[in-house]
């Protein structure tokens, strides 16, 4: 009899340990959050808060060109949430975003090499001979919004390269691949002294409304809908007016 009893016993605790195993894994989750290439240091704080906020969840972010994002979730690129740098790359998304929030705004800035070597002190500085220009492709929202410079100024620049995100048009100024080039406030910000920024009047008329949203029909909507609590909560503000963007 004590043997039977014992004999259960053991396999009563077999069995509890690997249904507590099971449990364990299923409790972890991932989060992913597909966020314009302008929003990566502020958009990884962000997940961190969050991550402290949810015990095991992993937030998983994809930064690109607002536009290549929301051609990759048209596509069926996994995102819970989708956060771009101007309303229209999320109105492509249609009824797939849901419910869409202004959460920051931001505005361009031209960089230059430490220094500003050649002098560059404003946008029409960038069409002079013996400047190499770099900016963002028409496509995306930093390229659009600098088409919107050149229409109300006047001034075409002969850009060497169109690159796909912001990111890209600043390594190319930071890698000595270009002189100058136009990207966002936050962005000239982020560089610290590897750049010279400068400013020019016209940039304040043209200003960036950056939008969040759910994408329907994700895997942990409810999830995704408490990231973008965070983002347009105070924590979020604040992570995001210490780098620079300007209230939603």
């Amino acid at each position: 009899m004590r043997s039977s009893v014992v004999a259960l016993v053991v396999a009563g605790l077999l069995l509890g340990t690997g249904c507590s195993s099971g449990t364990g894994s299923d409790d972890s989750s991932t989060l992913d959050v597909s966020a314009a290439a302008s929003l990566k240091k502020t958009f990884t704080a962000i997940a961190e808060e969050f991550e402290k906020q949810h015990a095991g969840v992993d937030v998983r972010l994809s930064f690109d060109g607002s536009s290549t994002l929301a051609n990759q979730i048209q596509q069926g690129a996994p995102a819970d949430v989708f956060a771009s740098a101007d309303e229209k790359s999320m109105a492509k998304l249609g009824g797939l975003a849901v419910d869409p929030k202004i959460f920051a705004t931001n505005t361009l800035v031209i960089v230059t090499a430490r220094g500003n070597p050649l002098g560059v002190n404003s946008f029409a500085d960038l069409a002079k001979p013996g400047v190499t220009a770099v900016v963002c492709q028409s496509a995306q929202p930093c390229g659009a919004a600098t088409d919107v410079v050149e229409k109300n100024t006047g001034i075409t620049i002969d850009a060497v390269s169109e690159e796909q995100s912001v990111s890209a048009v600043l390594t190319k100024v930071t890698a000595g691949q270009a002189d100058a080039g136009v990207v966002y406030v936050t962005d000239a910000r982020a560089a610290g002294d590897q750049v010279a920024m400068v400013t020019d009047p016209a940039f304040a008329d043209v200003v960036n409304a950056y939008p969040i949203a759910t994408v329907d029909g994700a895997e942990d909507g409810e999830l995704g809908t408490q990231f973008v609590d965070l983002v347009l909560g105070e924590s979020g503000q604040r992570i995001l007016r210490d780098a620079g963007f300007g209230a939603p």
